[in-house]
């Protein structure tokens, strides 16, 4: 049976990886839609490779751009904010929602009230709306699939384990380009010292959101909101080698672990497979005794402030994880543009959580809701970062 797949964030890092396996399978799937955000000519690229039937791309004035790149293919095209929603509502088996940050929240909750099933690799979705997107996905039928190479990893660990029986669920992370830094060091970086990831390359922000260790806070709520675990039984670990994406304890003492390279064609191949296997052509087989140690270490949470921030926006639940996230949002983007400096970011995001914690004390009621709050606390940020001395 051929399954009708569309990618939402087709030209980034999770985008290109999909689209490669689509390929290596054509005999399996057929491409629905294809959406992207500003390179016109990376999503006719892609569009075309996989003989998508749609593509949409969310900036509007990269429309005659995309249809010049696309003219004669056959293709039909759209552009801005509503095509994006048509290419996450086409029909479709599986949706993979692979846009980043908390712009593909609107689109992957427009799949979700399709009733879809959604392979989820856009955190930003859980971690600013994640009570009302569970209860969409619920009232709809949708079924989300982690994709997400840590929280893949944990789904594989549980196996047909009961969550009920699990004390500890451990995530890891590589520990970004400072692990080894002095907090000196780490204050002078700049963005590119920052995006320069010993193992991934998951795009500017998210590199930099590794670097904060932001990325394994996103990580921790996500977790919480995909397994209905409290925040007192999740935990990072920092593993240099991310050859163990994932570990999951049980109440006997024995503990499972998700081990493959890193390499996120594994945890997309797992999603795509919709409980197969597929192969993976030009995959390297994981070989441990190549590999030949493991190492684990407690993340330091004084040279890396945001990871205690996330944690504790998780602890205080409400509306905290959105507040975070968007500040956090404009904070790295200030920080690329260098108008801030690397521990600005932290400082931002705290000054933001305390802020609104009165202001909004309780979870979005629905995904609308989260993304007002979203759009205040942008606005307070930008204005915060405007009235520094100096800026």
């Amino acid at each position: 049976m051929t399954l009708t797949v569309s990618v939402l964030g087709a030209t980034g890092s999770i985008g290109r990886s999909t689209a490669d396996l689509l390929d290596q399978h054509r005999d399996r799937f057929r491409v629905g839609a294809v959406a992207g955000g500003r390179d016109a000519a990376a999503l006719a690229r892609v569009a075309r490779e996989l003989n998508a039937e749609f593509a949409a791309i969310a900036d509007a004035d990269a429309g005659p751009a995309l249809r010049d790149a696309l003219s004669g293919s056959g293709i039909a095209c759209g552009a801005g904010p509503s095509a994006v929603i048509e290419a996450a509502t086409r029909e479709a088996d599986l949706v993979v929602a692979a846009v980043s940050g908390a712009a593909g929240l609107s689109p992957t909750c427009a799949a979700i009230r399709q009733g879809r099933t959604v392979a989820l690799a856009n955190k930003e979705s859980l971690v600013c709306a994640g009570d009302a997107f569970l209860r969409d996905a619920k009232k709809y039928g949708a079924r989300i699939l982690p994709m997400d190479s840590e929280h893949n990893a944990l789904e594989q660990s549980i196996g047909t384990g009961r969550v009920d029986d699990i004390t500890r669920m451990t995530i890891t992370a590589s520990g970004g380009p400072f692990r080894t830094a002095t907090r000196e060091r780490i204050a002078a970086a700049s963005a590119a010292d920052a995006a320069a990831h010993p193992t991934w390359s998951m795009g500017m922000k998210i590199n930099i959101d590794s670097a904060t260790l932001m990325n394994k806070g996103l990580e921790l709520i996500e977790a919480h909101h995909l397994f209905g675990i409290e925040a007192e039984r999740l935990d990072a670990v920092v593993h240099p080698q991310s050859i163990v994406h994932a570990l999951v304890t049980w109440r006997d003492g024995a503990v499972t672990a998700g081990l493959y390279v890193p390499d996120m064609r594994v945890p997309i191949a797992h999603c795509l497979g919709l409980g197969d296997r597929l192969s993976i052509a030009r995959g390297k087989p994981l070989d441990l005794a190549s590999v030949g140690s493991l190492t684990f270490e407690r993340p330091d949470e004084e040279r890396f402030p945001c990871l205690r921030i996330a944690k504790a926006a998780l602890a205080a639940g409400g509306a905290q994880p959105t507040v975070m996230n968007a500040a956090n949002e404009i904070a790295v983007a200030a920080f690329i543009a260098g108008q801030i400096g690397f521990y600005d970011i932290a400082a931002l995001v705290e000054r933001a959580c305390e802020h609104f914690a009165a202001r909004f004390p309780a979870a979005p009621a629905d995904v609308e809701e989260a993304l007002a709050i979203d759009a205040e606390v942008r606005g307070w940020s930008r204005e915060a970062l405007a009235a520094r001395p100096g800026a």
